[in-house]
């Protein structure tokens, strides 16, 4: 049975399918019980974008209990965050060709590529090279959720003519994502030149004082530049997701 309700409910209108299975199949469309897992089959219904898998705890076996589930129900495009070198090695035979790692970022895609379809660029930009694994998180989700994507990597504040050059591609972002540890001072500095939002990421790279990325965190909270808000600790998924939706509004756009 169809799971992808706007096709259910146009073969309902024509008469393809019943009031019954109609109903069967939504019944059974929300999620799929796996017994460790439940996998949300309606996530895309609901936020324009399906489940993403969190392979950091998973064994691999239930990362690939969770792929066939998803793609038994229509869900091909798949994205894995946090994923091991060693998971995907024990997945890759069972993947094939099919599938892309990003051993920087941790991170899988399934299905191939999207056609970016934004109104702009989003930019992703580092404090330092040690910033780079948080970024490719970010960049790649954002170009599996159909972003087109410019990374503009080490160009933090300790030697600020890096990023002078590059000041015309920040103003012309639709989105920036400023990541950056140590004091993360490079959110404010890219949040008082562009005219779009910025979300900042802290990291935990630094010396001991950072605390893991807390004083990084705190400093971009308080950014005295208007227009950036920030997530959490290494947190490249979570900034791609929201600089998506901020791409994509008429997705979001509530009709009356």
């Amino acid at each position: 049975m169809e799971h992808n309700i706007h096709t259910l409910l146009k073969k309902l209108a024509e008469g393809t399918v019943s009031v019954e299975e109609a109903e069967l199949a939504l019944k059974a469309a929300p999620f799929v019980d796996l017994g460790f897992a439940k996998v949300d089959m309606h996530r895309k219904i609901r936020q324009g974008a399906g489940e993403v898998i969190y392979g950091a705890g998973k064994t691999a076996e239930e990362i690939s209990d969770i792929i066939s589930a998803m793609q038994s129900h229509g869900q091909e495009h798949i994205l894995i965050t946090r994923l091991s070198e060693e998971k995907y090695s024990a997945l890759a035979p069972s993947l094939g060709q099919n599938a892309v790692y990003n051993a920087r970022a941790g991170l899988c895609v399934i299905g191939g590529t999207v056609r970016p379809d934004g109104l702009g660029k989003i930019v992703v930009a580092t404090g330092g090279t040690s910033d780079i694994p948080v970024a490719e998180e970010a960049a790649a989700t954002a170009e599996f959720l159909g972003n087109e994507v410019l990374r503009l990597y080490d160009v933090g504040v300790a030697g600020l003519h890096r990023l002078l050059p590059h000041v015309e591609e920040l103003m012309s972002a639709n989105v920036i994502i400023a990541i950056a540890g140590m004091e993360g001072a490079l959110a404010s500095v890219v949040g008082g030149l562009a005219d779009c939002p910025v979300i900042a990421v802290p990291t935990s790279v630094g010396y001991g004082a950072s605390f893991g990325g807390l004083s990084a965190l705190l400093s971009m909270l308080n950014s005295c530049a208007s227009g950036v808000s920030v997530v959490n600790i290494d947190n490249g998924f979570g900034a791609a997701f929201i600089a998506s939706r901020i791409n994509h509004p008429k997705m979001h756009t509530k009709k009356a």
